[in-house]
């Protein structure tokens, strides 16, 4: 009985304190190291900027957004809904509806686009393979010379923006005999040929475009394996008498196979969901074109995104696919301790020469004539008329679009145009800030996965920061313009406000989509650079008193000042040329992009290409810087 007395009597006082006692002191020590600090501190960034706005795309996927399309999936056959109804009905409806006159719609909205883009994405896979592995190739496995001008000027296609070479695409193959181009191209003025329609608009030169645009990746990839392959496999197959055809086809293909693979599913994950391209190129039935036709629109806006859950969807897929086919590969051993001596395939005295003046060719036709074309279109007066070359363009001081102009835009010359300047201004001014955030963010991170590589939280945080590069950019956007269309984020849409309080918003909203965007690139920048360093430089610092913003600044940042710039000039290198991630949340004018595609889209050529010639101009010098700064460059990976 004593000890059922016992039982029942209340907790010791003293016991509890100890035990509270005992959990603060576990979370002050918790939060003694800075490395867990950072951890929680990203763990509550992301999971707001990250899962809290993922989330809230999946729930408008699901929502009822207004009452046009509540009647059409009423209409549809799926049952009676209401606005701002959470229902599973609006997929259906945009899947697989019931009546005969919206399976017509349905495949007109969704399907043929999807099967259409799908076809485009494997097109510009199979050129971006075939072009980039070839070169790779050429450059690691055989004598062919002026291997460091092709290395160099090749990758120009993939520092450039797509739509650059889209615009290109056009600047050369436009003619008279097409309705829709608005004069002549270089083709026609230089040979008087006129491409087909087929082969300047649509999904054909879509793909083309994208395949010359992602080429220089498969170079990368597929060259850094050539290069670092055991030159003893195919020493030994040599020795075997086998021939050069069985020797790549048995040995030199299955060990670049991972490589074409990753190319492969990456590249057709990217274009899949590309918007810039097809919108210049006028294919107006990419699935890109239509999500951003139901998001934008005031009808069927959760139609739109059910198709950017799709996309990610897709994403996903694929990136896991490639980890999965990576992972499987594991075992097999390319690089060993034995022969690194790489035997290279001689194309002869003269067969060298002739390749190497065919690469040069390809190569010139696709980094410098889009240069070339970009200076020419900016000057002629007539596109396509060279005897119409004049400087107005760059250096006029009156208004050269009247219609514009009563829009309070300037179409004055580059030169002395401030609506330009001013856009160039904001795009440098976000990219910059973007850079600093996105940046800072992948070295905190980094900081903390190098210190605690075992911590669950930790490793779910540094996939948390990796999970944006799994979204499509357009889907992305969607996410964020869903996000500012809530009442408690309504500040930062800029379609509600005017004047100067709208480019502030649309900044703003672009700054937080970018920052988080790019924080992938910089985060593995981060974490790589932050795992070569040796725990016991800082363990040093430690027992000499010294602060942790000091070890930072004063010790490890100075250790690896080449990765962490870069970690910070990539994300600027790519907000400054993007366009598809900001479309859904910018102003025509806001950032320089918008407003290329806004003087595109209202006929000043002239001024589009000069704009664009100094986007592309200012992007490869930028890249430039990061090769100087960093004293590597993108190319040197594979040699050349």
């Amino acid at each position: 009985m004593q000890n059922t007395n016992n039982m029942n009597l209340p907790t010791s006082p003293v016991k509890n304190k100890i035990s509270i006692k005992r959990i603060w002191n576990q979370i002050k020590t918790y939060f003694s190291k800075p490395a867990n600090i950072i951890t929680v501190a990203f763990l509550i960034f992301l999971s707001f900027m990250v899962i809290f706005p993922l989330v809230k795309l999946v729930i408008n996927a699901f929502t009822v957004h207004s009452v046009s399309e509540a009647e059409f999936i009423e209409d549809a056959g799926f049952g009676t809904v209401k606005n701002k109804d959470f229902t599973l009905m609006g997929w259906p409806t945009l899947l697989f509806p019931k009546d005969e006159e919206l399976k017509a719609w349905s495949k007109e909205m969704f399907w043929e686009p999807l099967g259409m883009s799908m076809l485009m994405a494997l097109i510009a896979c199979l050129i971006a393979v075939l072009i980039g592995g070839v070169f790779a190739w050429l450059i690691t496995r055989t004598n062919v010379p002026f291997k460091k001008f092709i290395s160099t000027v090749f990758i120009f296609p993939y520092i450039m923006p797509s739509w650059s070479i889209a615009m290109f695409w056009e600047n050369f193959f436009k003619n008279s005999a097409v309705e829709r181009c608005h004069g002549i191209g270089l083709l026609q003025t230089l040979t008087g040929i006129c491409a087909p329609e087929g082969l300047v608009y649509g999904m054909i030169p879509c793909a083309l475009t994208l395949g010359i645009h992602y080429a220089p990746f498969a170079y990368i990839l597929i060259g850094g394996i050539l290069r670092n392959m055991d030159a003893n496999l195919e020493e030994a197959a040599t020795v075997l008498k086998a021939s050069r055809f069985k020797i790549l086809y048995r040995i030199t293909l299955p060990i670049v196979a991972p490589a074409m693979v990753s190319t492969i599913l990456l590249v057709f994950s990217s274009s899949l969901s590309t918007f810039t391209v097809p919108f210049k190129l006028q294919f107006n039935n990419a699935i890109s074109i239509q999500l951003r036709g139901f998001v934008m629109g005031t009808t069927f806006k959760g139609f739109g995104y059910i198709i950017s859950v799709i996309l990610m969807l897709f994403s996903i897929c694929i990136l896991t696919i490639n980890n999965w086919f990576t992972k499987s590969r594991k075992n097999f051993t390319t690089v060993t301790g034995k022969s690194g001596q790489i035997s290279k395939t001689n194309l002869g005295k003269v067969g060298k020469y002739v390749v190497g003046s065919i690469s040069i060719i390809v190569v010139f036709f696709v980094a410098i004539v889009p240069l070339i074309s970009f200076i020419i279109e900016s000057l002629v007066q007539q596109t396509g008329r060279l005897d119409t070359i004049s400087l107005k363009y760059w250096f006029a001081n009156k208004e050269l679009d009247e219609f514009i102009a009563n829009r309070n835009f300037s179409t004055k010359g580059v030169f002395f145009n401030n609506t330009i300047w001013e856009a160039f201004g904001r795009s440098f001014a976000l990219s910059v800030c973007v850079a600093l955030l996105a940046g800072t963010f992948g070295i905190l991170i980094g900081y903390a996965v190098s210190k605690n590589r075992r911590s669950r939280i930790t490793n779910f945080v540094s996939s948390l920061a990796f999970l944006p590069y799994l979204i499509p950019a357009l889907s992305f956007g969607a996410i964020f313009y869903g996000l500012i269309k809530m009442e408690a984020f309504s500040f930062l849409d800029a379609s509600t406000k005017q004047g100067s309080a709208q480019e502030i918003a649309a900044l703003g909203i672009c700054l937080i989509i970018g920052c988080v965007k790019f924080l992938p690139f910089a985060s593995k920048t981060g974490t790589n650079a932050m795992l070569q360093v040796s725990g016991e430089i800082e363990e040093a610092a430690v027992i000499n008193g010294c602060p942790w913003w000091k070890r930072m600044t004063r010790i490890l940042f100075p250790i690896q000042k080449s990765s962490f710039i870069s970690g910070y000039l990539l994300p600027f290198i790519s907000c400054m040329r993007e366009y598809t991630l900001f479309i859904l949340v910018t102003t025509e004018v806001t950032l320089i992009t918008n407003l290329l595609q806004y003087f595109s889209k209202n006929g000043l050529d002239q001024l589009t290409n000069a704009v664009n010639l100094l986007i592309v101009i200012f992007v490869i010098g930028a890249n430039f810087l990061v090769n100087k700064i960093t004293g590597a460059s993108i190319d040197k990976g594979i040699g050349g």
